[in-house]
């Protein structure tokens, strides 16, 4: 199943992007199906071949979140961005106070 996702190019503290149409689940360091482009995060400039990018979307490649989010503010595709979700590293409390909450909500 193939994947439009960003490939990490550049020296250590000065990131750089390209877009490429790439196995999903295949490492980095192996060769791209196509390349669509760059985005440097530091400037935020990006240069896209917005053609490529609509025919791969059209053929039922799925772009990753962030690069969803990417091409609608940069506006090649149109939609809304895609809330990113973060797993938090847990409370300190273990939990007890959302599960005193619960239990007084249950005792009304």
């Amino acid at each position: 199943m193939l994947a439009m996702k960003l490939q990490r190019i550049g020296k250590r503290h000065q990131p750089s992007y390209r877009l490429v149409v790439a196995l999903r689940r295949s490492k980095m360091i192996s060769p791209p199906v196509e390349d669509l482009g760059s985005y440097n995060p530091l400037t935020k400039a990006s240069s896209f071949n917005q053609e490529r990018v609509k025919y791969w979307l059209g053929v039922g490649v799925k772009p990753t979140v962030t690069v969803s989010n990417l091409l609608v503010s940069k506006g090649v595709i149109q939609g809304k961005k895609i809330a990113l979700k973060f797993k938090s590293g847990g409370n300190k409390d273990g939990g007890k106070v959302a599960k005193e909450a619960a239990n007084t909500e249950n005792t009304k």
